[in-house]
This record gives C-alpha cells, structure tokens and sequence, in this order.
C-alpha cells in the first residue's frame, strides 16, 4: 500500500500456527468428552487449544483456529476462566488480552473435581438431607423410599469424605496413592 510516495507494509503474524493432525484430533476429541460430560463442546474445544498451546493466545486466534464465533469464544473463555482452569496474561506490545490453562494435569484435574462437586454433589447431598427431613415429617411416607434415600445419603457422604481427604493430600502423594493401587490389583 502507498501512500504519498511512502510504502506501508501490513502484515499480521499469525500468534497460533496451523494445528497439526495431531492437535486437530486432541481437540475433536476433548470437545467429543466435554459434550459427553456436560460441557459445551466449544468451551472443551478452546480448554483444549489452549492447553496444548506453548504460548498464550489472544482470542482472535482462538476463533480463527477453531472456526468459531468471536462470541463465543468470549463466552468459553469467561466460563473457563469461573472454573479457574484458564487464566488472561498479558503479552508484551499486544494490547490484546491472551490466554493460557494451567499445565499442571495435577492440579487442572482437582479444580474440575472441586467445581463438579461444588455444582452436583453437594447440591444433590443437601437435596438428599431435605428429602429424608420432609419424609420423616411425613406419616405416609414409604419406609422403602426412606431407607433407600438414606442409603443414597450415606454413599454421598461415605465419598465426600473420601473425596476430601484425597483433596488435601499433595499431588506427589496422591499420585503414589493411586500407583499403589494399580499394584494392589496387579495392574
């Protein structure tokens, strides 16, 4: 382009290169299980661009990669980052705002466990406890229906617990845990 006698070059580095069969597949794929988990396909999708990114990315070329709507990767990236799995940084010279997911599988893995367990178990525990309060107010109630929503209860609680102790121990100890058991049963 020129203007006045003075040649402009516009060119646009591209901050996210072509994915690779490889990438293309991860994030097919992890869209597939976040659908199947009750996850936007999307929000899994970009979760996935991200995780697999070696650099932060803005969120142009996270639609431009994907193929899909600026807003939504809008709306992806704010759900990603309530779930405190994909954080904003900022890059130097780019007044843009990139993103990136935590890396550590470790620790990404009990933050989707906390917010799962924020958002189903214990709601479905307290559900429980309000069920079994109201049954035992109610006269006609049906001692199978009783005996079975404390056994519901008790598994509820039998694995938060569990849940909660497994929580507090430190990632090297947990994965020692879990090796341990693969041993236990011959794995």
């Amino acid at each position: 382009m020129t203007t006045d006698g003075l040649v402009i070059s516009v060119t646009r580095e591209l901050a996210m290169p072509q994915l690779t069969p490889i990438q293309q597949r991860f994030i097919l794929h992890w869209g597939e299980m976040g659908s199947r988990w009750g996850i936007n396909r999307t929000i899994a999708q970009v979760h996935a661009l991200l995780y697999i990114s070696a650099k932060p990315i803005h969120a142009e070329d996270i639609a431009e990669t994907l193929q899909v709507a600026r807003s939504n990767v809008s709306n992806s990236v704010k759900e990603l980052q309530g779930w405190g799995i994909v954080r904003m940084v900022h890059v130097m010279g780019d007044k843009r705002d990139h993103f990136e997911s935590l890396h550590d599988v470790w620790e990404l893995f009990r933050i989707v466990l906390d917010e799962r367990k924020k958002r189903e178990v214990d709601p479905t525990l307290m559900f429980l406890n309000d069920c079994l309060i109201e049954a035992g107010k109610a006269p006609n109630e049906s001692a199978v229906t009783i005996q079975r929503l404390e056994a519901l209860r008790d598994f509820f609680r039998t694995t938060n617990s569990w849940y909660d102790i497994v929580r507090r121990l430190p990632t090297q100890a947990l994965g020692k845990l879990l090796r341990g058991t693969d041993k236990m049963f011959g794995r």
